[in-house]
């Protein structure tokens, strides 16, 4: 990324040049003749001002263009996806705000028809510009950060960075004394120098947004979910690269063939597009889902109550991104236990018949679509883990939290393969294959046979019915 003001005048430059072009573009006889010729935009004026009175409309929607962007001048490592929809929010904000100072009839407000034709240019025209100045070289060459809890193993990985140090963080109590320090050779001269601390680990956010630091060094004893994970957690976050020692390769998603003492971790083991394409499609079903399935939802939320064997909703911890955790609503299916909590023990108790039903029919997962619709799930991925059972999971198999690179999702390979948490090697072996396969038409069909794998058990649950009818 650029630093400092160059970022900072690059940004202001872009954002006024782009849409000075996309106005006075939209203005022209050629576009308005055409919008004009489109269904709905038949009806509006295309009209456009020329002349001075062009010239202030245009400094117009430039100056409420550029002001709503403020946020995205100030440089600091993102990733390129948050880049893009922070960048169309900021445009969404202008246009309604353009949008405003025509309702009141400002005197040289921008024309409809002019605010229509521009919209979809800067929606694709800015972020696609801040994207572009984020990837290009930082004007001081390549900074890397060495973040760890042993001083000792933060000087050995420091021999085995091949870019510039700017220090490292690690906490104060790992130091046996004030003296202690840390620090490499040099690849010129092959002389030794001493690294700076820069802070303890609760500053990493701060210090890769201060030095605009490119690459993250982990030299942590253990792959602990505090500090490791939210080590990782903030590289993820600014759209930092990470390394971490080979003997710690299996606890984080790695490129193949990745060798030596340092590995790259996969940090955003997806392209921008399949990001882009994988969150369209979550919204699109999600939503749709959500419409059609409201007459459904209406139906069982009121049998669960009228049922009155407890709440409407059973909620349960999972866990997330670069394990964090969150929260996961189904259906209740089983009556609360003898403390008052809702658990998930199949106990003979606690089984009512609607809750069978549910289960079987899988209509006790539909509130889990809101958290999809809302980013928190998507569609298609790794099953989310209850959290108080990934402990023994990860005893089960080192691979385990590779799963927590991605998105967690309402189905995933392993569901369609009947690889459940009963047998974890199984299940994180399907994960890790739809992880390294991931796309828009693998999402499909695994959807597709999600569906037919419903069918099946509703189709199953009927026969079983008409058999005790019999």
């Amino acid at each position: 990324m650029n630093g400092g003001w160059r970022y900072r005048g690059a940004s202001v430059v872009g954002v006024v040049v782009l849409t000075a072009f996309a106005v006075t573009l939209v203005n022209s006889s050629l576009v308005q003749s055409l919008l004009a010729s489109l269904p709905v935009l038949e009806r509006l004026s295309a009209d456009p001002p020329t002349g001075v009175e062009g010239v202030i409309e245009t400094a117009t929607t430039v100056v409420v263009v550029a002001a709503a962007f403020v946020p995205l001048y100030k440089p600091r490592p993102r990733r390129i996806y948050d880049t893009i929809a922070l960048s169309q929010k900021r445009v969404v904000v202008a246009l309604f705000a353009l949008a405003a100072i025509g309702y009141f009839d400002y005197s040289y407000k921008l024309p409809r028809l002019t605010l229509l034709g521009v919209a979809p240019i800067l929606l694709v025209a800015l972020p696609a510009w801040f994207v572009w100045i984020r990837r290009r070289p930082s004007s001081g060459g390549k900074r890397a950060l060495v973040v760890g809890d042993n001083p000792s193993q933060i000087e050995a990985l420091a021999n085995d960075v091949d870019v510039p140090l700017l220090g490292y963080l690690c906490p104060t109590i790992a130091f046996e004394d004030e003296t202690q320090s840390v620090s490499t050779t040099t690849a010129t001269d092959g002389g030794t120098v001493e690294l700076e601390r820069l802070g303890g680990l609760s500053r990493i956010e701060d210090v890769l947004v201060e030095y605009d630091v490119d690459t993250v060094v982990l030299a942590f004893e253990h792959t602990d979910r505090a500090e490791f994970f939210g080590a990782l957690d903030a590289c993820y976050e600014h759209g930092v690269a990470a390394k971490v020692h080979r003997d710690h390769a299996d606890s984080v998603l790695t490129a193949e063939g990745d060798f030596g003492t340092l590995v790259d971790v996969q940090v955003e083991p997806w392209d921008i597009q399949d990001y882009v394409f994988k969150r369209g499609f979550d919204v699109a079903f999600a939503g749709l889902a959500l419409l059609g399935l409201s007459p459904v939802i209406a139906v069982i939320a009121l049998a669960i109550k009228l049922e009155g064997n407890g709440p409407i909703l059973f909620s349960q911890d999972r866990t997330y991104l670069l394990g964090e955790t969150f929260t996961v609503y189904k259906f209740r299916t089983l009556k609360p236990d003898p403390e008052g909590e809702v658990g998930t023990t199949f106990d003979g108790d606690r089984e009512t018949p609607l809750g069978n039903f549910l289960r079987a029919t899988h209509l006790d997962e539909i509130p889990q679509l809101w958290s999809i619709l809302t980013g928190g799930m998507s569609v298609v991925g790794p099953r989310p883990a209850q959290t108080e059972l990934e402990d023994d999971f990860e005893a089960e198999t080192a691979q385990w939290r590779k799963r927590w690179f991605v998105k967690p999702g309402l189905t995933g390979l392993a569901q369609i393969n009947d690889a459940n948490s009963q047998n974890p090697r199984e299940k994180i072996k399907y994960d890790l294959q739809y992880i390294r396969n991931q796309g828009f038409w693998y999402d499909i069909r695994i959807v597709v046979r999600q569906l037919w794998k419903v069918f099946e058990d509703v189709l199953s649950l009927a026969r079983a019915d008409g058999d005790e009818d019999d």
